[in-house]
């Protein structure tokens, strides 16, 4: 239950007691991302339903209010870094470090974050019953991520290589093939998920954890979208 745990600490603010961990045991935390994730997905559908049948655009508003709030803009944050480094470093890689580590967001960072919220905002408004899943599908993405991209840096790039395998993506991935009869627009989570690694590739150089939360954010926008195109 330690790692389980702690992927709760990092991906959520749930209040959990701390417990005492290595560098091996932050490793394969991130084999339990999307468990983390299925918290997440619990908190933002038990919102958007309870809050829905009052009004549907207050129960989107109340989603997308448990889904910043559950993990406390974390991913968002990459986001806007994400941004920030590939709208002004223009393919040098020293530059690229250079914007990832500033803390301060630029405006290639604020508008994508706040394009980010407003298309979550509007995609939860006609979103279906299985919203629960996407947070699950998407934080299977870092798994793969750690796995095909180099480490951009020293970090939770190289951290989280040592405690991930194919065989815990096999397994999400199998968890999640079991709802596809009845929620076929999962599937795009693979197309996504690829896309994001090959643009990385191309235009960062690697992974970080900026790279992650960002990746997260924009797969399950992606799932959010494919679900109300299915509908």
């Amino acid at each position: 239950m330690k790692h389980l745990i702690l992927a709760l600490q990092f991906m959520t603010r749930l209040p959990l007691p701390a417990i005492e961990a290595d560098r091996a045991d932050f490793a394969k935390a991130m084999r339990w991302f999307p468990a983390a994730g299925l918290v997440v997905g619990g908190c933002v559908a038990g919102a958007v339903w309870a809050l829905g049948r009052v009004d549907l655009w207050l129960g989107a508003l109340g989603g997308l209010a448990a889904w910043v709030g559950m993990t406390g803009a974390l991913h968002l944050d990459g986001l806007g870094d994400m941004a920030d480094a590939a709208g002004a470093a223009h393919k040098d890689p020293a530059r690229i470090k250079a914007v990832l580590s500033d803390p301060h967001i630029g405006s290639f960072g604020v508008v994508a974050i706040v394009l980010q919220m407003l298309a979550k905002l509007v995609l939860l408004h006609d979103a279906g019953d299985a919203i629960w899943l996407i947070p699950v599908a998407a934080r299977v993405g870092p798994l793969v991520w750690t796995l095909v991209l180099p480490p951009l840096h020293e970090g939770l790039g190289t951290l989280f290589r040592d405690g991930v395998g194919w065989g815990h993506v096999a397994v999400w991935g199998g968890l999640l093939a079991l709802a596809l009869p009845f929620a076929l627009w999962l599937a795009v989570a693979a197309l996504a998920i690829a896309l994001w690694a090959l643009w990385i590739r191309r235009r960062i150089g690697g992974i970080s954890g900026d790279g992650h939360g960002a990746g997260i954010e924009l797969v399950e926008t992606a799932l959010l979208l494919a679900m109300v195109c299915a509908r």
